[in-house]
């Protein structure tokens, strides 16, 4: 997980778990905005925002992270803490995207500051969130994705014989969060400092570019939105696990869900809530079940939400006669020997875009047969068959689907390409499919058949993986060796006068990558002997990002710039260098305009 080593890299860790910690002991925070505008949270704010592909979208004052790449850390830091003391977002852009539906979702794009900004509290405010969160929530929630959910569903269809599904589709949800609603529930959740909470209060205030300010609601497309808007949901998840999951035990049982657990026998509504983001399904035994929480739960979100349901797409569905649909997917519970089981496909509408975006990418290969359209291709059939290759009926879905566009495939790439089964395949194609279709070699690049996919085993999620635990992360990856964090943790609090952010950023990131070795000797470095060398020198036309820094000890920075001859036999013989370690040298000084050595 990329976001540790960014944590490692500023020093934060130990920062998001004392939180992480404290929060789940019901502290409350009254002091976090010293943490929020600390230089370590700022610092890796801009780490990530200039790692998302976001970074190049200009908000309303056509700034992209490229403006502020050449800033100091110092202005950096000044502008954003200068900001925060009396905080006042710039407009917002608005954009419109297409849903799958055909109808647009309005995205709200702040300009680059305030996207800093807003990721300065998001990184701060999500341990605390996070370690009050309902295990069975799974969208924008670190590590988890609509494929554990959906493992969930199936869980409890197949294991617990829930077969009853209520789908509640909450109208407008982002468009309709209560503001002052959700400052309380901020404060209730320990987040009880004024400073922050009244810089958030200016975030969902922020004007929207053409349409005003708004008095409820948070764009979509804010960084804290999505933070937010589980905020906002998780007082429903809880509410619904009291009602049978979390409610206080007195006597043992064996739950459909093969826990023992003690429930009293009472007219409890037995349920199991599954929620991504504002999509929630709430699954039980029985329609009469299903119809009490359905009741109940439209009342919980018109009254202590504020919310209100959409008749039209809300339901109760029984599985065992007609299908469900979540995240794209379609779910039936049907017959396999003596049981029901979870079956899952591709939703109708969902499948109709697939068609559409295939015809498009295909007409445009004939257009212009070149390797990168039919890499984009393959990029679009990879893409699709990652996400629903854990459906149970996939292999039926696309086997209809690769048969509903075959001719089109066929009749439009037969002039452009060369059709068959690929006699060499590169390894990529090998890795991913087993080659048993025939398919267009197109530019010397083998498009992707849709047909060929099979289906992957789901797999619930595991609470314990999480990134604000020293278990958790264990359980991730393998840290960065404790030898090279230290370093880098000495590196980052070095500061270089007239050096940009970006700079100062990308050399932590090569000395990472390079795993604190020089790139000409090889030999591992202390932070106090780092240099870190511009490979096409600034005044040359070089620039500060990652590909033109090299790792070098200072010695060895000397020997590149050096030009007097004494000083140079020096070097050489102290380091004691190679042949080969020369050459490298020598290459460094081309692009340096001296002479060689």
């Amino acid at each position: 997980m990329q976001a540790l080593r960014y944590w490692d890299y500023y020093d934060m860790t130990e920062t998001f778990t004392d939180l992480y910690d404290k929060s789940l002991n019901q502290q409350a925070f009254s002091h976090l905005y010293d943490v929020i505008t600390s230089r370590e949270n700022i610092l890796l704010a801009y780490r990530t925002i200039k790692s998302n592909k976001g970074s190049k979208t200009p908000g309303t004052d056509g700034r992209t992270i490229s403006d502020m790449k050449k800033w100091s850390e110092e202005k950096l830091m000044m502008e954003i803490q200068k900001q925060l003391e009396n905080y006042c977002p710039k407009k917002v852009r608005r954009k419109w995207i297409e849903k799958d539906n055909g109808k647009w979702r309005p995205l709200g794009i702040p300009c680059m500051l305030d996207r800093i900004i807003q990721q300065c509290f998001k990184q701060v405010l999500e341990p605390i969130a996070e370690a009050q969160f309902y295990n069975h929530s799974y969208g924008f929630r670190p590590l988890r994705s609509a494929h554990h959910a959906m493992a969930r569903i199936q869980f409890l269809i197949n294991q617990a014989h829930f077969h009853f599904v209520v789908d509640i589709d909450i109208k407008g949800f982002f468009d309709h969060i209560n503001h002052t609603l959700l400052i309380k529930q901020l404060w209730n959740m320990g987040i009880q400092d004024q400073k922050v909470l009244a810089c958030i209060g200016k975030m969902l205030k922020a004007e929207i570019d053409g349409e005003g300010t708004p008095s409820q609601g948070v764009p979509q497309g804010g960084l804290l939105s999505t933070l937010l808007a589980n905020i906002v949901l998780n007082d429903l998840d809880q509410w619904v696990a009291g009602q049978w999951e979390f409610f206080p035990l007195s006597k043992s049982f064996q739950s459909r869900t093969g826990e023992t657990l003690a429930k009293k026998r009472t007219n409890l509504k037995e349920g199991y809530l599954v929620r991504y983001a504002d999509d929630f399904k709430i699954l039980c035994k029985d329609g009469k079940t299903a119809q009490k929480w359905y009741h109940a739960v439209r009342l919980y979100l018109k009254e202590r939400l504020r919310l209100d349901i959409s008749p039209e797409k809300s339901q109760i569905v029984n599985l065992r006669k007609r299908e469900s649909e979540f995240l794209g997917f379609t779910i039936r519970a049907d017959i396999k020997g003596e049981k029901r089981v979870a079956r899952t496909g591709i939703k109708a509408s969902k499948k109709r875009k697939i068609k559409e975006e295939a015809k498009k990418l295909i007409r445009r290969i004939r257009t212009s047969p070149s390797a990168m359209n039919a890499l984009l291709f393959n990029s679009f059939v990879l893409g699709i068959h990652q996400y629903f290759k854990r459906a149970t009926k996939v292999n039926l879905e696309f086997s209809r689907l690769a048969y509903d566009l075959g001719a089109f495939i066929y009749n439009h790439l037969r002039p452009v390409g060369k059709y068959g089964h690929p006699a060499n395949p590169p390894p990529t194609y090998k890795k991913m499919y087993l080659n048993r279709f025939k398919t267009f070699q197109i530019a010397g690049v083998y498009l992707f058949p849709l047909a060929d996919v099979k289906t992957v085993n789901t797999f619930g999620f595991t609470p314990k993986m999480t990134p604000f635990t020293e278990e958790g992360r264990n359980m991730i990856h393998k840290q960065l060796r404790s030898d090279i964090q230290s370093e880098i943790g000495l590196l980052m609090k070095s500061t270089l006068p007239n050096r940009s952010i970006e700079y100062m950023d990308n050399r932590i990131s090569r000395y990472s990558m390079k795993m604190g070795k020089c790139e000409i000797t090889g030999v591992k470095l202390p932070a106090a002997d780092v240099h870190c060398h511009h490979y096409v020198p600034l005044d040359l036309g070089g620039n500060d990002q990652f590909d033109n820094l090299r790792i070098l000890h200072k010695g060895i920075h000397k020997l590149i710039h050096a030009t007097n001859r004494k000083m140079i036999d020096g070097l050489i013989q102290g380091f004691q260098l190679t042949g080969d370690m020369i050459n490298k040298v020598n290459r460094f000084r081309r692009k340096c305009e001296l002479e060689t050595i």
